[in-house]
């Protein structure tokens, strides 16, 4: 399945550089030119899962027969892993070196929703090395492999959800609502880990039980083309789109994602454990996709610890998005978050389209461990989280962001920025921005900013506070 107006918008690029509409070129910073999947799967093997015994009758457990075909083609030397028509029931996959798993048109893989399908793993969750639930498509430590086609992967995770908010009632009135995101396991749709030169091309994703597709830990990663829609049956919690977390030199182009929490996010690990890994989210590019339903259509954070630069961002489309351009992070995480660009950006009905904030979520971001609890008997996970930081590592810093050729209309409030005293917005670079909404915002805690043909069109005035060269026209 394709969006073709998205696919129009690409045909503007060229050798690197592209026009906006005030004339000015998307710089060609020499890391861009790297960025995305440097090789593809081409043997021409072909190996059936139904030669392997799977069933597309949406009743048979296939894990074994689907994993049979991938596991044939990866000690082959390669190949495509097919599917007749049909919908396939399965738990976790794991897809090897040098193979593309091919969901074709007709093809709906559906996820167990049995969490003992599931193979346990270590890996990264929202900024936490632990075990945790493996995705249903996973690709962990391979080089060369795809996941493609028109076909759909629905993972069903309706179930995930109830559980989670069950879960969430009682934690929050035990004061654990820091913790309930960890103890609740969900599996994320789609996992690409520690991998090199890996491509998700056309494919439908819809209802993770937790965050859609990850890239952890990777580099030279493209996600071309791909549809994520999870407000199916409901609004499950955590269900970011794409969640790019301490990886480099990846492309995202052409998607089009509805969820309910971020929608393309961009994240470095949490608190002490994060800053012990201290691995960087770099070289990054983002183009021509859509937004819709969504926390946020560009997020930096609130995972910032190991560092979040070089970032490049354009010809993005938000619709009733909860948040537009959204940097977020917390006196625990640190990082430094800086030489961001942003350019032909256009939001339409975006609540907020332009949000700092360094106290993100006191409630799920400052980790307290209620009374009656013993240190000694939590579970490791809890400890990571518990684990002080000092002022100085955990002060993160937002600077040199640039947003340029920037439109919002119909929005609530036009501006929500607020530093703290010791860590102020700093060398931010506005150019050709014009925001109308109801309530104009604040920036509060901001230095040295450089605007350029800035307007805010609301009903009230801009508030401005303990800002250092900050002079709104």
């Amino acid at each position: 399945m394709k969006n073709y107006f998205i696919l129009f918008a690409l045909s503007v690029w060229m050798t690197g550089l592209s026009t906006n509409a005030h004339g000015r070129e998307i710089p060609d910073f020499f890391w861009m030119r790297k960025v995305g999947a440097m090789s593809y799967p081409v043997q021409q093997a072909v190996y059936n899962v139904t030669d392997y015994g799977a069933k597309g009758d949406a009743l048979s457990m296939n894990t074994t027969a689907i994993q049979k075909a991938i596991d044939a083609a990866e000690q082959a030397g390669g190949g495509t892993v097919v599917f007749h028509p049909g919908i396939y029931l399965t738990g976790s996959l794991f897809v090897g070196n040098n193979v593309n798993l091919h969901i074709s048109k007709g093809v709906t893989l559906i996820g167990s929703q049995d969490i003992g399908d599931y193979k346990k793993i270590d890996t990264r969750v929202a900024g936490i090395e632990m075990e945790w639930p493996s995705a249903l498509i996973n690709i962990i430590g391979k080089k060369n492999a795809a996941i493609s086609g028109d076909g759909v992967i629905n993972g069903r995770g309706k179930v995930f959800w109830d559980k989670y908010w069950n879960m969430r009632e009682d934690y929050e009135a035990k004061g654990l609502r820091w913790i309930v995101d960890y103890d609740c396991e969900r599996p994320r749709g789609i996992l690409i880990a520690e991998c090199e030169n890996v491509t998700v091309r056309d494919i439908v994703l819809y209802q993770p039980g937790f965050w859609s597709l990850h890239i952890l830990y990777s580099k030279h990663i493209t996600i071309d083309g791909i549809i994520i829609s999870n407000n199916i049956e409901g609004h499950g919690p955590s269900t970011d789109g794409i969640d790019i977390d301490s990886s480099e030199y990846i492309l995202v182009q052409n998607a089009n994602i509805n969820c309910n929490d971020d929608n393309f996010c961009l994240k470095a690990g949490r608190d002490s454990d994060g800053l012990r890994v201290n691995r960087p989210c770099q070289y990054v590019v983002i183009r021509d996709c859509v937004a819709g339903s969504g926390g946020g259509m560009f997020t930096c954070g609130s995972e910032t610890s190991g560092g979040i630069r070089n970032i490049v961002a354009y010809r993005m489309k938000g619709v009733g998005t909860k948040c537009g351009l959204r940097f977020k992070s917390t006196c625990q995480r640190g990082g430094v978050i800086e030489d961001i660009y942003l350019y032909d950006i256009e939001m339409i009905g975006v609540e907020r389209p332009f949000v700092v904030d360094l106290n993100w979520n006191p409630a799920y971001s400052i980790s307290k461990l209620p009374k009656g609890y013993d240190m000694e008997k939590i579970p490791v996970y809890w400890s990571k989280m518990l684990e002080s930081v000092s002022l100085e590592q955990g002060t993160p810093v937002f600077r040199n962001v640039t947003l340029d050729n920037v439109t919002a209309s119909n929005a609530r409030t036009c501006m929500n920025v607020v530093g703290i005293a010791n860590s102020k917005i700093e060398n931010f670079i506005l150019r050709n921005v014009c925001i109308e909404g109801d309530k104009a915002g604040k920036i509060i805690w901001a230095k040295d900013w450089k605007l350029d043909d800035v307007q805010i069109k609301a009903h009230d005035e801009l508030i401005l506070e303990y800002n250092e060269n900050v002079d709104m026209p």
